[in-house]
């Protein structure tokens, strides 16, 4: 059903790579979220949660900076591991902090140093990426948005289109300069992953429909990817996955397994896709004086 879809649509549709490490760790841990464009002026949409995960960028990886050079002073006599502590108090250093983080737009542009701002929608997960002199650009289209948002009702099948389970290899951690980076070397892709549904309900919140749920569930790195029909006509964004308890729940179920009797414990989810609604997109981009195209 979606096959020509997905072909129309994947030519608008850029992941976001990410790579990240925690506090004392080596290991470089690859990550993506999605974006994609909505005209020919190199404006684009995508999560404001992955925005405001870049925004944060320079704050994460400039107070490690910060860490290293007061680390640096420390005397290394029989009180260096108390005042490391104490260091590591500081800054709220532990295990699962996160240090270091970059990212970049995979076939965008051409350009290595594309500039770009943000506009976050004020109450919605949504932000509007403006990249400023955008030259040699790489994606070959645009979005169309439904006209008529009042078509998308309970049972219409969609699909979502992303860059989950990343691939991507060109990545390594400096031992020398202590920090992580990208290489020449490795996969620089990352495949991209649709995934369908059917709309199961409506979103609301306090009176507004700002999105649709989906029963199927948006997988990590999906966010900011496009919700689309048969026809690749952008009905809303991945946004999130929210989690259903169904009440069947499994404590010490005796069962018979190749002749021998174990116990299982259970308690079943149903994820579902939460995506915001082509009309809060729509909306937003008017307002802020993005051209879209819409039929």
């Amino acid at each position: 059903m979606f096959v020509d879809a997905i072909e129309d649509v994947g030519r608008f549709t850029r992941p976001i790579q990410f790579i990240s490490r925690n506090y004392n760790e080596k290991i470089v841990s690859p990550g993506a979220a999605t974006m994609f464009f909505v005209n020919e002026f190199s404006c684009a949409i995508t999560c404001k949660h992955v925005i405001d995960l870049i925004g944060n960028r320079t704050n994460i990886n400039q107070n490690y900076a910060n860490f290293r050079r007061e680390k640096a002073t420390l005397i290394k006599d029989n009180q260096y591991q108390k005042a490391l502590k104490e260091l590591e108090l500081k800054y709220n250093y532990g295990s699962e902090t996160m240090i270091e983080l970059n990212e970049r737009f995979l076939d965008c542009t051409a350009d290595p140093n594309v500039r770009f701002r943000w506009i976050n929608h004020p109450k919605f997960d949504l932000a509007i990426i403006v990249f400023e002199q955008f030259q040699q650009p790489l994606y070959q289209s645009y979005a169309r948005f439904l006209k008529d948002g009042s078509q998308l009702k309970q049972g219409k099948s969609l699909c979502r289109l992303g860059y989950p389970f990343p691939e991507f290899t060109n990545f390594k951690y400096n031992e020398h300069s202590d920090e992580i980076e990208w290489t020449n070397d490795g996969i620089i892709g990352t495949p991209r992953f649709p995934i369908d549904g059917m709309l199961t309900r409506h979103l609301v919140e306090n009176g507004t429909l700002f999105g649709v749920e989906l029963s199927t569930p948006g997988l990590r790195g999906q966010s900011g990817g496009p919700l689309f029909d048969k026809n690749g006509l952008i009905c809303g964004m991945q946004s999130k996955t929210n989690a259903l308890h169904l009440g069947f729940d499994m404590r010490d179920a005796e069962h018979n397994v190749n002749g021998k009797v174990i116990k299982v414990n259970n308690q079943p989810f149903l994820h579902v896709g939460h995506c915001i609604h082509v009309d809060i997109i729509k909306s937003f981009l008017a307002q802020n004086g993005i051209k879209f195209y819409e039929e």
